[in-house]
This record gives structure tokens, C-alpha cells and sequence, in this order.
């Protein structure tokens, strides 16, 4: 079980009244040290490294090459690897954050501060956005000194733009956690309703996705517009578009896609994770602002 720890007082900023942006930051400097000092931070981080490393090391020993048009297979491989880990990173890892306070009677004091409850989360969701950054970074970063110590054949940007849709779509998975954080009573169920809709998002949504195109007879513009209310297919998406891959691999829906929108795909892929970045912060901010602490 995912565990986090207690924290000590938040010292927040001096006369005069403190505002929002200084509480904001207050709060979410306590948060990121707290994070890093965890238990879920440094499992994951070593997780995340290690399966990289492991991926990294065996796909550039087989040779490297270029495949799906100038992806790299290693980096076809980390795209893979990132659908798996890093959503169950955010949503966990956001799931446990006000509710776990709540449980342990330490929002009650929080609350007690010369604080909003608007900056409360949003200073628990920057520092937990610097924590992630962080474990992803330092497992992508190991990755690529792999393969360029190896010799891999893939193009340093597709590396930088997988680690910034990584990023994209940590941030939006930690949202919904944070979402699912301030309507449950206690961390236990929290987290558990985070693995339970990382498991839906991962697994269930695919074949969802494949029984309903046969079973309802879909469209492939609408099998398309399905695939973009999955934060986790359009991350796919994202990242072969974003290397110059043909969105081919991914089948019909991704031919269609290319052909009908080209360019404005960036656009679109874009706008679909920041809904899932900021939608459910604002549902968890006003689902917040009514709820009793305790």
C-alpha cells in the first residue's frame, strides 16, 4: 500500500497578509520535500529507472535501428513503458494527497492557517507536479545516457518531446487523482479508487474501444473522437505524431486522423490533455471548497 507521510507546519509567508501566490508556493514547497523524502517517490523513481534502463540497455545491445519511419525501437519501447507507470504514478500519488491529510487530522490544522482552501490545492498539486517531474526526469534522463552510450539510433528530440508528454500526462492523471483525493473520507479507499481507474484507463478502455467498433458498427472518425477521451491513446498518439511516425501503426483511426487534420493535430492532442490537466483541478477545487474537512 502506497503510503505518505505526515507533515510538519507550513510555515507561510509573513505581514502583510500573505496572498495567493505566496501561500500557493508555501504549501508547495513543504509538499515536494515531503514527496521526495517518500516512500511511493523513491519506489517509483527506482521502478521507473530500472525498467528503463532494462529496456534501453536490451533494445540498443539488438542493434538500435530505426523503425515505425524513423521512431526508434527503444524509444517505441519507453512510449510503452510510460502508458504503464507513469499514469499509476499521478493518479496514486494524487489520491493520497488530501485525503491522507484529512484521515491523519492534518488538514484540519492546515485549514486553520491563513489559508484558502484554492491554495491548499494548488499548492499540494505544484509540489507533487515537482516530485513527478523529477522521478521522470531522472528515469528518462538514465534511459538516454544508455543509449547514447549504446549508440541507439533514435533522434535526441524524440526523447525530449516523450518527456514532455510525459509530463503532460502525469500532471493530468495527477488531477483526476486529486479529484478522486477530496471525495473519499479516507487514503485507503483514495488510493484504491486511483489504481482502480488506472487499471480502466490502461486495460479496460481498449477493449472497450475495439468490442464497441464491432459491436456498434463505429465510424472511424468516431473510433477517433472515442480515442481522444482517453488521456492515455492520445498520449500514444501524441508521441508518434510528435517524432514524425506514421499515426499508421495504430490502424485506421490513426490514417484518418492524419489525413483529415495534419498539422492541427498538435493542436488537438493538445487541447485534449490540457482538459484532462485542468478539468478535474477545477471540479476538485469547488468540490473542496463545500466539503467539511473532516
Amino acid at each position: 500500500m502506497t503510503t505518505f507521510p505526515a507533515h510538519a507546519p507550513i510555515r507561510l509567508a509573513a505581514c502583510p497578509p500573505p496572498g495567493l501566490v505566496a501561500n500557493t508556493l508555501a504549501i508547495a514547497q513543504r509538499e515536494l520535500r515531503e514527496a521526495v523524502r517518500s516512500r511511493w517517490f523513491i519506489l517509483y523513481t527506482l521502478a521507473f529507472a530500472v525498467l528503463g534502463l532494462s529496456l534501453s540497455y536490451v533494445t540498443a545491445a539488438a542493434g538500435g535501428g530505426m523503425g515505425l519511419s524513423g521512431f526508434g525501437r527503444t524509444t517505441a519501447g519507453l512510449v510503452n513503458l510510460v502508458l504503464l507507470v507513469v499514469p499509476l504514478m499521478g493518479l496514486t500519488a494524487g489520491a493520497g494527497s488530501i485525503a491522507g491529510d484529512r484521515e491523519r487530522g492534518m488538514l484540519t490544522y492546515l485549514l486553520a492557517q491563513p489559508v484558502t482552501r484554492t491554495e491548499v490545492l494548488l499548492g499540494k498539486y505544484l509540489g507533487l507536479s515537482g516530485a513527478l517531474i523529477a522521478c521522470i526526469a531522472l528515469g528518462l534522463g538514465a534511459c538516454a545516457a544508455i543509449m547514447a552510450w549504446k549508440g541507439d539510433a533514435t533522434r535526441p528530440a524524440s526523447l525530449i518531446w516523450l518527456g514532455g508528454l510525459s509530463l503532460a500526462l502525469a500532471m493530468g492523471m495527477l488531477s483526476l487523482g486529486m479529484l478522486v483525493s477530496v471525495l473519499a473520507r479516507k487514503a485507503s479507499v483514495a488510493v484504491g479508487t486511483g489504481v482502480f481507474l488506472w487499471l480502466v484507463l490502461v486495460f479496460a478502455t481498449d477493449l472497450a474501444l475495439m468490442a464497441g467498433a464491432i459491436a456498434m458498427k463505429l465510424r472511424i472518425e468516431e473510433l477517433f473522437a472515442a480515442c481522444l477521451f482517453n488521456p492515455l491513446q492520445v498520449f500514444k498518439m501524441w508521441s508518434l505524431h510528435a517524432a514524425d511516425a506514421s499515426l499508421d501503426v495504430l490502424g485506421p483511426a490513426g490514417l484518418y486522423a492524419t489525413e483529415e487534420f495534419g498539422a492541427w493535430l498538435h493542436a488537438i492532442f493538445g487541447a485534449s490533455l490540457l482538459a484532462w490537466i485542468v478539468l478535474p483541478l477545477i471540479a476538485a477545487s469547488l468540490i473542496f471548497a463545500r466539503r467539511a474537512p473532516v
